[in-house]
Formats: C-alpha cells, sequence, structure tokens
C-alpha cells in the first residue's frame, strides 16, 4: 500500500481519468448545447417521423441513436446507434445538418454521413457532408429535410 499522500492522490486521479472515458475534442465543448429548434418532433420528405432530444435521435418507429456528442459550431453529432436498432447496431452514426432557407415548412436538412463506423472517433473523422449542395451533398443523395410534426400534419 502508497504511504504517500501525493501517491494516493495521483491514483484517484488516474482512477477518475479512466472512468471517463474519451475526452470530447475542443471543437464538442458545444456539445451540450444543441440548436434549440432542433429538438422536438419532425417529419421528413418521404413521412418519416423524428423525435430529436439532447440526447437521442429517434427515426419511428424502431431506430434509435444514442448522441454522445454535439458540435453546433461545425453543424454536426456523433451518436452511437442502439443496440435493437434493424441494422447496424451497436455502431457509430455522424449526422450532419444544415438549416434551410426561411418560408419554407422544411427547418432542417440532415445527412447520415456515417451509419455504421466501427468507433465513435471513425464516425466522428467522417468527411462532412457537403452543404453547398443540398441536392446531392450526402453521399450523393439530397439531404432529408426536416419539417415539425403533429398529430394533424396531414
Amino acid at each position: 500500500m502508497p504511504s504517500s499522500p501525493l501517491l494516493w492522490v495521483l491514483i484517484a486521479w488516474l482512477a477518475s481519468a479512466a472512468c471517463r472515458g474519451p475526452e470530447a475534442s475542443p471543437a464538442e465543448v458545444a456539445r451540450d448545447v444543441p440548436p434549440a429548434d432542433l429538438l422536438g418532433e419532425f417529419e421528413d420528405d418521404y413521412g418519416i417521423r423524428y423525435t430529436i432530444t439532447p440526447s437521442e435521435w429517434r427515426l419511428w418507429p424502431d431506430m434509435r441513436f444514442e448522441i454522445v456528442a454535439w458540435n453546433s459550431n461545425e453543424q454536426y453529432l456523433v451518436a452511437r446507434n442502439g443496440d435493437d436498432n434493424p441494422s447496424e447496431a451497436g455502431l457509430w452514426t455522424r449526422i450532419d445538418w444544415m438549416e434551410l432557407p426561411a418560408g419554407s415548412p422544411y427547418r432542417y436538412g440532415f445527412c447520415l454521413s456515417a451509419f455504421d463506423a466501427p468507433t465513435r472517433d471513425a464516425a466522428r473523422a467522417t468527411a462532412a457532408a457537403d452543404r453547398s449542395e443540398p441536392m446531392t451533398g450526402c453521399n450523393g443523395f439530397p439531404f432529408s429535410r426536416l419539417k415539425p410534426w403533429s398529430a394533424t400534419t396531414p
């Protein structure tokens, strides 16, 4: 057993650091501050319903993504795919988003830039979607558009 108080402090600090896991990159410091109007209930171009909270991106009825990092400055998030997802369960996803012009019922466009990355770092390192080309900038496909959803949405 160590007898030095300084050694005990060092051991406690190392144990604490090991329990925290990997630190967020400096660019992810804003991870807990997603854009307020990107949170809520939405529907995309294809009639798929979404619920977005600070900790989860959900596609109804059976796809869940546990958000582990928001980067509002660079407009992306990193999430771990749910263990019960019908595909790519337990892998990692990067979702890039962009605001859409005012006046449309669609507020945001989003792209699953990565949906099957093996690690959090691999998802984070995936190249950003090309927001300058919303019709093809999502890996050759258009960004999906989100509009607010309500039970009365046609």
